[in-house]
Formats: structure tokens, sequence, C-alpha cells
């Protein structure tokens, strides 16, 4: 394991402001300066801890919207056809089940299409465009895609289609001119506050706005669609603030009580229910499985356990993308030893700071959450590229401080085309001009990182004192939730604090249970998971530093504290 940078987020607080806010709100010091470190302020912090409605932004304030709102409105008046366009991740998948159900709801003529990420790739295509032409559609919604579909959007319209985008994804220099409507919280003109949406977010404020155009209830809206719109937003990873931390929150706790047959069926498959139903159990549990479809097969099979209303039907398809993910983590595994190979054999390993590796026929749908495990294991930017016939497709991740969308537009010449955001991106090169990405991306990257950047870190709330460890402690910050980018589970470090014992566990010994003694008698029992391996490196009355998280863990019927340990260093 790389030794890591600790870096204390509470380094520029003042000490008066957390007391000023302790007694103001009456909650205990350690709660006060996790809020501060997450930007919160006194007057913001009831809307903060209550998670309230007053939080969600009129959706009209988004570009277009009111563009986007007519022209449905003219499309259910005159009986359009409509067809959804989505795309075929987590967050594409829940936004076209959601507009999708909402139409039909209104009594629209709707479809929705899917590309085949293996035949057709991200977003909107010119052959899907021709197929949707001769089905018969005169207004096309994307969900999820089409910002930097500009030649597809012209295309659609001289075939007699009206397009409304909706995305969330970067904007290049020029937007899709030919579109009727383009709905996205980052243009460069708009004046939403708030652009952290998922894809499925902005899609959820369009049906918002069209239900507030008919004069129809929006809170009855909010909560139908609530659900889905949350398993979107907490898997597409966006910042769990704002609005955001709203829906997740709504949608988790509409999730624990949902009569949707494919929720019902898909959190009994993927074991949801065994554990609190909170962001990190859905992104680990139901996600996948919902992903593992457009992974490896048809997305559409995760739309159709979002729709249907058949208990039956959704066991069986929940099964089917259960088994899905199984062969998913096969092959993920597969191409990961592949990769890490490769590295070995490269020489020039250590002289690069992006890491770019190709690979004839590895699996497209895969290759992104490969990229996610090297760039992690690596802490360098990482892309994995599929090729065939002189064509690649890649995917990439990036770390904190490198915007892997930036870099990638200044490797004009290399790329027939990208997009995405700072921390994920997919790109099609031509494999004759690899050599040349790979160069101009790495000198680009010489520009950006510096070697303190490219050594991992720990971001720690604040140093606490044993007796702030405690169990009731644990409780108030599970309160915080949900957790995940933008609001983290709080870490947190204690500091010269003696090993009594040291047990691997786990089947295979991955895992590292501690006892620990810390000041005036106080004992701890912290778990270090996929840390195994320092076993040997702690002996008897070691004293040791930790970085962790309060977890409250539950066994034969009995509540206890447990330390999660983020990493572990010897004391000074």
């Amino acid at each position: 394991m790389k030794d890591k940078i600790w870096r204390y987020k509470d380094s520029q607080i003042s000490g008066l402001e957390a007391d000023k806010m302790a007694e103001a709100l009456n909650i205990p010091r350690i709660i006060a300066r996790v809020l501060i470190n997450r930007g919160v302020t006194l007057e913001g912090a009831p809307v903060f801890l209550k998670k309230s409605m007053q939080g969600i932004i009129n959706p009209m304030l988004l570009p277009d919207m009111d563009k986007a709102v007519n022209r449905i409105l003219d499309a259910l008046k005159n009986k359009e056809q409509i067809t959804v366009y989505g795309d075929y991740d987590v967050d594409g998948i829940t936004a076209t089940a959601m507009v999708y159900e909402f139409l039909s709801e209104l009594g629209a003529d709707v479809s929705y299409y899917i590309p085949a990420r293996k035949d057709e790739g991200y977003g909107i295509n010119i052959m899907a465009v021709n197929k949707l032409k001769k089905s018969g559609t005169k207004l096309l919604i994307t969900v999820d895609c089409g910002i930097t579909a500009i030649g597809e959007v012209e295309f659609a319209k001289l075939q007699g289609m009206d397009v409304i985008i909706t995305d969330h994804h970067t904007c290049k220099e020029r937007l899709p001119e030919a579109a009727r409507a383009i709905v996205n919280p980052k243009r460069p003109d708009s004046a939403y506050p708030f652009d952290a949406l998922a894809g499925v977010g902005v899609a959820f404020k369009l049906i918002l706005a069209v239900t507030m155009a008919l004069s129809k209830n929006t809170k009855e809206c909010f909560e139908r669609y609530v659900d889905i719109a949350a398993i979107g937003t907490i898997a597409d990873v966006v910042s769990l603030t704002g609005e955001n931390r709203i829906i997740a929150d709504r949608g988790i706790q509409a999730l624990k009580t949902t009569s949707r047959p494919g929720l019902v069926a898909i959190k009994e498959v993927s074991g949801a229910e065994q554990r609190p139903l909170n962001a990190g159990n859905i992104a680990f549990t139901v996600a996948p499985r919902l992903n593992a479809a457009g992974r490896l097969s048809d997305a559409s099979t995760a739309v159709e356990l979002l729709l249907t209303k058949d208990p039956q039907k959704a066991h069986r398809l929940a099964a089917e993308l259960d088994d899905e993910n199984r062969k998913r983590q096969a092959t993920e595994q597969e191409i990961f030893a592949e990769a890490e190979e490769m590295i070995s054999k490269d020489v020039n390993f250590d002289k690069k700071k992006v890491i770019v590796l190709a690979h004839e026929d590895w699996h497209g749908g895969v290759i992104g959450i490969v990229a996610s495990r090297i760039c992690e294991r690596y802490y360098k930017p990482c892309i994995l590229i599929s090729h065939s016939n002189g064509a690649g497709k890649g995917s990439g991740r990036s770390i904190p401080g490198f915007n892997l969308f930036d870099a990638l537009t200044h490797c004009g010449g290399c790329l027939t085309d990208f997009g995405g955001h700072s921390a994920a991106a997919g790109l099609n090169v031509n494999m004759s001009k690899l050599d040349e990405f790979t160069v101009k991306i790495n000198k680009y990257a010489d520009t950006v990182l510096t070697p303190e950047m490219m050594i991992p870190s720990v971001n720690i709330d604040c140093k606490i004192s044993p007796e702030e460890a405690t169990l009731e402690n644990a409780r108030l910050i599970s309160a915080l939730e949900p957790f995940g980018m933008g609001n983290e589970k709080p870490v947190f470090s204690l500091e010269n604090l003696t090993v009594l014992e040291a047990v691997p566990i786990g089947s295979d010994g991955r895992h590292l249970r501690l006892k620990l003694l810390a000041d005036k008698g106080i004992t701890f029992t912290a778990v270090g998971f996929g840390f195994g391996g320092l076993i040997s490196a702690f002996g008897g009355k070691d004293r040791v530093d930790i970085a962790f998280t309060l977890d409250i863990n539950s066994y034969n019927n009995k509540t206890y504290l447990q330390l999660v340990i983020k990493d572990i260093k010897k004391s000074k």
C-alpha cells in the first residue's frame, strides 16, 4: 500500500466557529465541525439536517425548459409519436424509464430507444435516427445524452424530427443548434443555481415542469418518481449536495417501502435488504445489476424491470440481471489481469503520468470499471481502449486535480470523438493515432500534475479525542446521510493508540481486525478492509495513528461501535 498524505479539512476553521454552531444548534462540537467542513453555514444547517424540500429548485429556471415543455405539450395534443432516447448506464436507464412511464400515463404515443453499446456506442447515432424515422417518430427526447451530437441532431431535423436534449454532461464550445430545446444545467448561459444534477435529475426536472404546466400535483409526481431518480443519481456518482442530496434522501426513504415490482425484485435478488438501505448499499447492490445489462447485453432488460407491473416478470428479469452481473464481474477480473500484465512489462511506466492501455476486443462495457480500478491502484489517470479493425473505443477515469475532459480537448487530431466530464470520459480513436494520443495526453499531464498531486491522500475532517469516538456520535453522524461525493462519510483521526491485538479476518485473510488502547484505558475495535497484508507490520504494544469512520455494527442483537480504518501508520 502506498503512503498517503493526510489532509485535514478543518485546518483553516476557527474553533470558535464550531463552538458557536454547536451551541446554537445544540449539537456536539464534532458534528458542528463536520458540517462546517462541508460548507454548511449556521443559517443553512437546518435545511441541510432536515433535507428540506425548500432545497428543490424551480425546474423552469433550467435553460430552454419552457421550450421543451411547450413542445411536449404540442406533441401530446397532436398525438405525435415520441421516442425517449436514453443511455445504457444506470443514469440513462432510470431516466429513460421515468420519462417513458410519465408520458405513457399522460396518454402519449411514446416508445423508448437505448443504443446497443457494442454496435452503436454512446449517444445519438445516424443508424438509430433512420430507424426512428421509419417507425414514425416526430419528437425525440434525449436523456443523459445528446449535448455533443451536433451532426446527428441536424440529421434528425432533416428527417422531420424535433429533438429535445436533456443532458448533464460538459458542453463543448458549439451546441447542437438544430435542437428544439437544450436543457442542461452546465450550459455556459445557464442561470440555474445547481449544475451537478445527474442525467436522471435533469429528466426528473423535465417531468416536474410538464406537471406544473398541466396544473397537476407536482408533490405527487415528485413522490411517485423520486425512487427511480435516486437510484440514477447515486449510481452516477454526482455530488450528493444541494438538490441531489434531497433527491437521494427522499428516494431512499421511498425505496424502503416501494411497491414497484421491479425495485422490490432487484432489492431482493441483490441482497440490498440484508443491510441498512443507504446510498452506499444502493451503489454496491442495486446499481451494478441494473448496469450489467447495458454493459454486456441489452439495457432494455433493466428498463423493462423498472417499468413492469407484473411481479413474476420482475423476478425473472431481476434474476437475469443478477446473472449478467456475475458475468460482468468475471469479465472485469480477466481484463484487469491483462491490464496489470501490460503495466508490468512497460519499462517506461514510472515516467508516464497517464496510463493508456489498448487491447483488441476488450469488452467495451467493462473497461470503464477496470479503468477506475487501475486509476485507484496506481493513482494515475487511466484510459483503457478496446479496438478492432483499426478503430478504438476508450473509457477513462481520473484523479482529483486532473480534468479528463479538458485533457482530451488538448489532444486535437488524435480523437474522432469524445465526451464526459472531469472525472470520467469516453472517447473514439483511430488506432493509427494511438501513440500520438498517448504522447499528447502525457505532455498535457506534465503541465498540470505535480508530484504531490500524484500521491494519494486521505481527507480527514478532524482529529478527535478518544472520548468523542462514541456510539452516540456514530448515530448522530448517520443522520448526515446520504453520504457520497461532496458529502463523504466523515473521517476522523486518533493518535498514539497501542495495538493490543492484530488478527487477520475474512476467508483469505485480506482484512484486518485490531484491538486498540487509547489513553484513560479506552479500548476500540477497528476493522481495516483490504489491510490484511499489513498484519506483520504491527506487533504488540506498537503505537499507531489511524484515520477512520465511526460505524455502528450489529451482531447477535447487540449494537456496538466499530472504527473502520481508512489508513493506518506508526506513530512518530
